[in-house]
């Protein structure tokens, strides 16, 4: 068993289960003790009706007796069994169930600091592996305790019934396989850890080449990519190895002791059988074959002390690494938080300073952001690539944590809204265009209610973001199934999928993260255009590095260097502000080299 904050909530919910599967394990292990009575009995019977105590009659109605009980056990065994199971091993798949959807529910709430400091293959590795190692300790692992308690003491006190002197050999190996697993037990687990480890560096490898086999295969990397995956994988396999090695030293002490144990009883009951023969008490050949079957019975609880050992101290180790991501701190809570019905979309930025949990001090990366965009204006926000034009969209979108009255939402405090409020009633086409492993009309539908996805509004959003006609090409139109982030589509065209599913969505304020880089000009200025229009009333904010995407915005705020240096429209701009007119002179001699 396993005790630790994050497992003993379930046992009391699946305690029906444990309860029920307990008892089934001890009404089967009470049947089993009972066959080497019968069997020894059997011999003792077969013996005498061969010396003619008995006659054929009289034996054949004690054997036909003997059978029917053994049957009659045999199907209680039966039963037990298959109840224990369902019991045991149920409650056990139901807590790794529920410790998966803990761990994933709680992942969701963490911010983006974590993800930034741990990489997706190893958070694969304890969703699989240490959530199997778990379930391991607490289904197999209280099967083998029981055993190893109910079983194998009820064992030694009938051998003891059977031969005092014969049982007390027992003790010293008994002891020695104790001694045996407290030594080894620790070195196992901490050698169990380093495997898993291993095994989450294998996984980064993995997922990391296999997201970048583009940028692998245009760079020529293969070979070179293959090199730090034996690396990781050799590493994988020697931590294993170093695993399996003590596990196995300690079976295989375990099994040399159980086996010398089983010679000396063999060659110490056939002499007290031999000694004892006629005598008032004797030690019959029945109860030598009622000790072995006993000792093979004793057998499965002594190897099962170090097969505890083995599960348990895999189960340590997985849940200390498990709690490590349950006992991570969520950062974005919502404190003395105020509802509002209706957020009409005026965003208010009041000296703003800005600084990443993991930057130093005086690392900021905004800089006393002061601007107000008022609701149901299209507003551009331009600067260079670093200049902290995403930052800004990470704390409209409550990402981050922010000092008190640094960002205004309809004139409250955004860190006094409900962050699943603000986001609620956002719309964000983010950079890159992430995409789901679904159909295409699933990833548009994704931030809207079931009932207003249907395939008219999807279609709508769709030629609205001029990407319809690049669907229905496709053989099955909304319903193809693209690749893993979107891997199918081209870049332009993951882009418009983005920006048609936060259409979808309708919200009083549309985030356009640098959302039609990846789009020709013309197709840019149809977006544009619909966006102008549908977008009447509403709060528009495109963040880009090109001229031609904000040149019609209602607002420009220029950004450089986490600071801003101008707002206003674009003639405004470009008659006083150097910065916006240096930009527009570079991107016109740009467009006229391309022509060119």
């Amino acid at each position: 068993m396993l005790f630790s904050k994050s497992i003993n909530k379930y046992y009391l919910k699946f305690a029906h289960l444990f309860i029920i599967g307990v008892i089934a394990l001890l009404v089967v292990d009470l049947a089993q003790l009972e066959v080497p009575i019968i069997i020894g009995q059997l011999v003792d019977d077969l013996e005498a009706f061969r010396a003619g105590v008995y006659t054929r009659d009289e034996a054949l109605a004690l054997v036909n007796e003997i059978v029917m009980t053994l049957v009659i056990i045999s199907a209680l065994i039966v039963g037990g069994r298959f109840v224990w199971r369902i019991g045991i091993m149920g409650a056990s798949r139901r807590i790794a169930f529920e410790l998966r959807n803990d761990m994933f529910e709680h992942s969701l709430k963490l911010s983006n600091r974590f993800y930034s400091e741990r990489k997706v293959g190893g958070l694969m590795a304890l969703f699989i592996n240490d959530i199997e190692a778990i379930r391991r300790a607490l289904g197999p692992g209280l099967i083998m305790f029981v055993d190893m308690i109910f079983l194998g003491g009820l064992v030694f006190w009938r051998m003891y019934r059977i031969d005092a002197r014969m049982t007390m050999i027992l003790v010293l190996p008994l002891f020695l396989i104790a001694i045996a697993g407290i030594i080894l037990g620790n070195k196992m687990r901490m050698r169990f850890r380093d495997a898993q480890k291993a095994f989450e560096d294998l996984s980064d490898n993995v997922q990391e080449s296999l997201s970048g086999i583009t940028v692998i295969k245009a760079f020529v990397k293969e070979q070179q990519e293959i090199k730090h995956f034996l690396k990781a994988n050799k590493n994988a396999k020697d931590k294993n190895i170093r695993f399996v090695r003590m596990q196995m030293a300690l079976q295989v002490v375990v099994r040399a002791i159980v086996s010398l144990v089983f010679v000396l009883i063999i060659a110490y009951g056939t002499n007290l059988v031999q000694v004892t023969a006629g005598t008032a008490d004797p030690f019959s050949i029945g109860d030598l074959v009622a000790f072995l079957s006993y000792f093979g019975m004793l057998i499965w609880p002594m190897m099962a002390i170090s097969m505890i050992i083995n599960v348990r101290s895999r189960g340590r180790a997985s849940i200390q690494r498990i709690e490590d991501i349950l006992n991570e701190t969520v950062d974005i809570v919502d404190e003395n938080t105020v509802n509002v019905e209706n957020i009409k979309g005026d965003i208010a930025f009041n000296n703003l300073y800005f600084r990443y949990p993991d930057a130093e001090p005086d690392d900021h990366v905004l800089k006393d952001i002061s601007f107000e965009i008022n609701a149901g204006e299209m507003v551009g926000i331009l600067g260079r690539t670093g200049s902290g034009k995403t930052s800004i969209v990470d704390l409209l979108l409550r990402l981050y944590n922010l000092e008190p009255n640094q960002l205004k939402i309809d004139g409250i405090d955004i860190m006094r809204l409900p962050f699943k409020q603000v986001r609620e009633n956002i719309g964000y086409v983010p950079q890159d265009g992430f995409l789901f492993s679904d159909t295409i009309k699933n990833n548009i539908a994704l931030g809207v209610e079931d009932e207003r996805a249907d395939l008219d509004r999807i279609e709508e959003v769709a030629k609205l973001s001029d990407v319809h006609d690049n669907i229905v090409q496709f053989k099955q139109g909304y319903n193809t199934v693209i690749g893993e982030r979107g891997v199918t589509l081209s870049g332009g065209q993951k882009q418009r999928v983005s920006i048609a599913r936060a259409l979808a969505k309708n919200p009083p304020i549309l985030i356009m993260d640098d959302s039609v880089s990846a789009v020709d000009t013309s197709t840019e200025e149809k977006i544009l255009k619909n966006l102008k229009k549908i977008r009447q009333g509403k709060t528009t904010i495109m963040i880009a590095h090109r001229i031609s995407t904000v040149k019609n915005a209602d607002k420009i705020v220029v950004i450089d260097e986490g600071e801003v240096l101008d707002v206003g429209t674009h003639d405004e701009l470009e008659k006083r502000c150097e910065f916006y007119r240096d930009l527009v002179e570079r991107q016109q001699l740009e467009d006229e080299v391309e022509v060119a």
